[in-house]
């Protein structure tokens, strides 16, 4: 019995950092690159070309028509885009009991 237990919860604690592991799979497999961006947050490009981005607590945020964000190492990028809702799902993928 005590074996079974231990089994168990061995299961139960890979089970759980699986699931994490997907959530960042889907953003992986999802996006062609991420940007850091001095402000912290960072910019996802998508393979279609358009643009979200995640706040630097992890939130999908709203990108303004036009706006452009300066990147850590000096760029200057125009955001194509606002896929907040496409990001937001990405990021709660797997994260939901």
């Amino acid at each position: 019995m005590k074996t079974f237990l231990i089994s168990a919860t061995v299961a139960i604690a890979l089970a759980g950092m699986a699931a994490q592991a997907q959530a960042s799979d889907a953003l992986a497999h999802a996006v062609q690159a991420s940007v850091e961006l001095r402000d912290g947050s960072t910019l996802h490009i998508f393979k279609d070309g358009k643009m979200a981005k995640e706040d630097a607590f992890g939130r999908a945020v709203y990108l303004k028509r036009g706006e452009v964000l300066a990147a850590k190492d000096g760029r200057q990028i125009a955001a194509v885009g606002n896929e907040v809702a496409r990001l937001e799902r990405l990021l709660k993928d797997g994260h939901t009991g």
